[in-house]
């Protein structure tokens, strides 16, 4: 598995969240080393700035001019929960190219994973917040798509809701989106209902889950609406957004699983790629907030892959995911 990360993610602080701490980046590269000590393979490979236009192509150029001045002049604020500082440009432009790496490791035909801060699925085409500046997620697929992929999945497990990710790709059906997240919940996004419109309706999927929930509803989600739609839809690539938050130990989320669970769902994208002769997933930190359970689950999550997949099937019954099938049934026969 190739590992990308650069120095500059432990350079950005944001003042208004102390959770979202520099010491998460090492908290999460202790993960690696311990998947490497435990025989998964790995490759560290360092990545560069995403430029202009691959940022461009998801956020509005205005915005990376406001966020690129405001960290230039020492920092400021893009919303009640979201400060800059001097370093966070270019940790934030690291993490995109992190993430952009990774989507090219896994073209060539190998297995990665962005380990980058701040965390990125809330901000959208112009707009920070959520303690996220770039979107790196979502300029990963614009990527991919610049490199001819025409289909490309995102999945988040991260206990918040994409928001960001749901806007930008909200009316475009090249990329389907889709997120099984705690709600109610910050940031009061990612209802079922919520299915994309124009060109994009039917392409973003989500399952909203109440406080609590453990390994069986998820698994209930995954194998209710996100395996059939992934294979009708048939991505080029998955990424995964790889938030840690909904750690049973976790300070932010109030979610029920634990770090092998990561290790299953990745277990399961992987087999799911393979089988639908995708590329090798690609894999975005986003949260996740208990220093020791995401270095934990970041190992669980690499551990995972290549490991043989659970075999969760769906026999109906679980409120939230047939919500989330009757709103999605009209744009998918595997729904039905």
């Amino acid at each position: 598995m190739h590992v990308y990360s650069d120095p500059a993610s432990q350079h950005h602080v944001n003042e208004l969240a102390g959770v979202e701490s520099p010491e998460r980046f090492p908290a999460a590269l202790a993960g690696v080393d311990r998947a490497e000590q435990s025989g998964v393979p790995v490759e560290w490979r360092p990545c560069s700035l995403a430029d202009e236009d691959t940022l461009a192509a998801v956020h509005d150029p205005a915005y990376l001019d406001h966020l690129r001045e405001m960290s230039a002049a020492g920092g400021g604020y893009l919303s009640l929960d979201t400060a800059v500082g001097s370093g966070s440009w270019e940790a934030a432009s690291f993490a995109s190219g992190a993430a952009c790496s990774a989507l090219e490791s896994s073209i060539a035909g190998e297995t990665a994973f962005a380990i980058a801060r701040p965390p990125g699925h809330h901000a959208g085409e112009d707009y920070g917040m959520g303690f996220c500046l770039t979107n790196h997620a979502a300029v990963a697929a614009g990527h991919a798509l610049s490199r001819g992929l025409n289909r490309v999945a995102i999945l988040d497990w991260d206990v918040h809701h994409g928001n960001g990710t749901q806007d930008i790709f909200y009316a475009d059906a090249s990329v389907l989106y889709l997120s099984v997240h705690q709600s109610p919940f910050y940031p009061g996004t990612g209802e079922a209902g919520e299915v994309g419109e124009g060109e994009g309706i039917g392409f973003t999927a989500n399952v909203p889950l109440p406080v609590g929930s453990g390994e069986d509803l998820y698994a209930a989600a995954f194998a209710g609406v996100f395996l059939p739609v992934l294979r009708e839809f048939g991505p080029g690539v998955i990424l995964v957004s790889a938030g840690f938050d909904a750690h049973v130990d976790d300070l932010l989320g109030g979610m029920d699983l634990g770090s092998d669970s990561f290790g299953r769902f990745a277990a399961l994208i992987s087999d799911l790629s393979s089988e639908l002769g995708a590329t090798p997933p690609a894999f975005v930190l986003e949260g996740g907030y208990n220093l020791d359970a995401l270095t934990e689950s970041v190992a669980a999550t690499m551990q995972g892959v290549g490991e043989r997949a659970p075999s969760w099937e769906y026999s109906g019954g679980v409120r939230q995911v047939e919500r989330s099938r009757e709103a999605l049934a009209p744009f998918w026969r595997s729904l039905r």
